[in-house]
């Protein structure tokens, strides 16, 4: 993301110009834009006009509207983001009050302004405009005749690539069409990998599968990267990791990010952090269920006796069209930023698998709450 231009009055009113450079940043500006914000971008109208002779027709075309925000709809699959509203600035094609979608991509400009920017938004801008908050972890989640090439980043799963291959069954006495065809799926997932994936930012490369399937594919890929000189695969060969998981769906990879034996490799990767957040919190509920809590008051009460070692909110809460609560998640979170050793963690590529437990989870305590602070 690309911030162009930020003006913001101590009254947090103001607004910002952005252009989106990634599929990522759509997300992220999935989650600056909200009901009552006013949007200016460029967008394509279809207007009517009339000829000198009388006759009427149509045209599109390309002009900048403004428009009052009153519907968002995120493609989180195609990374596509549409919003709705009525127009709120004159505009030869368009008329003041009425109705347009624009429909924001990347690489355009836009301008997104506010009453009151908080400062979960205006966070959520700085990590988006940081160069360093890019996917260093990929992953490959396949079983036979079926993959998902994936980048895992700071704010969402991108799945970039599906390869599926009808995989016919062995044959007693005759494998050569399931060999084929198996080969012709090894080879699918290795176009898809150099074609999605940048070797120069990711460090880490999982391959998850259940059975030997992973490994016959790396057999495979390798095998074929020696024959035909690929120094792109052979000088990255180290950053591919093989690890279980029970299919070749994309939920599956969450198996693999919390494979014990994954989490050395990725100590020093972003992903790492939620993941070993996620962790622990599951363990510290299954052991000490006197210190894990889940719940807006059971959160408070805790953050009232200072007792949050770590706090997990999902970013759903941020995206309240209710102000007055969107404002309580928003200003929950400073004293647990300002007191010492609190970590808070906003989990975005990680909220399917917080739904059922609630909106807002504490993962640890310092100690019981029954307990004085000693």
């Amino acid at each position: 993301m690309k911030l162009v231009r930020k003006d913001i009055e101590k009254d947090n009113a103001g607004q910002v110009t952005l252009v989106p450079e990634e599929p990522e940043d759509m997300w992220h500006t999935y989650n600056l834009v909200q009901v009552g914000d006013s949007l200016r971008a460029s967008t394509i109208r279809k207007v009517q006009t009339e000829s000198s002779t009388g006759s009427v027709g149509s045209n599109r075309v390309r002009t900048t509207l403004t428009l009052c925000v009153e519907a968002i709809d995120f493609d989180s699959q195609a990374c596509q983001l549409r919003v709705k509203g009525t127009n709120i600035q004159e505009n030869e094609y368009v008329k003041m009050g009425a109705y347009h979608t624009i429909e924001l991509e990347p690489n355009r400009q836009f301008t997104l302004a506010k009453k009151q920017w908080d400062s979960v938004v205006l966070e959520r801008i700085e990590q988006a405009c940081d160069p360093a908050w890019s996917a260093d972890v990929a992953a490959v989640v396949m079983q036979e005749g079926l993959a998902h090439i994936c980048l895992v980043t700071p704010s969402m799963t991108l799945t970039r690539a599906k390869v599926e291959v009808n995989i016919p069954r062995k044959r007693k006495g005759n494998c050569s069409q399931h060999d084929r065809a198996l080969e012709r799926f090894y080879e699918q997932v290795v176009q898809a990998i150099q074609r999605h994936i940048h070797f120069d930012v990711v460090k880490c490369v999982l391959v998850a599968s259940p059975g030997f399937v992973r490994e016959q594919f790396c057999d495979y890929m390798f095998q074929q990267a020696v024959k035909t000189d690929n120094k792109v695969l052979l000088e990255n060969r180290s950053k591919f990791l093989q690890v279980h998981a029970s299919s070749g769906h994309k939920y599956s990879l969450k198996e693999a990010l919390c494979d014990p034996t994954v989490a050395s490799r990725l100590s020093d990767t972003k992903a790492a952090g939620e993941v070993k957040a996620l962790d622990d919190f599951y363990k510290m509920l299954q052991h000490e269920p006197d210190r894990a809590f889940y719940g807006l008051k059971q959160v408070e009460k805790a953050n009232e006796a200072m007792a949050i070692d770590t706090l997990l909110i999902s970013d759903e809460l941020f995206r309240h069209q209710d102000v007055a609560t969107r404002s309580r998640y928003t200003f929950s979170q400073h004293p647990v930023k300002k007191a010492a050793k609190m970590a808070l963690w906003l989990l975005q590529g990680f909220f399917m698998y917080l739904v059922t437990l609630g909106d807002l989870w504490l993962a640890r305590h310092v100690f019981k709450l029954n307990n004085k602070k000693k």
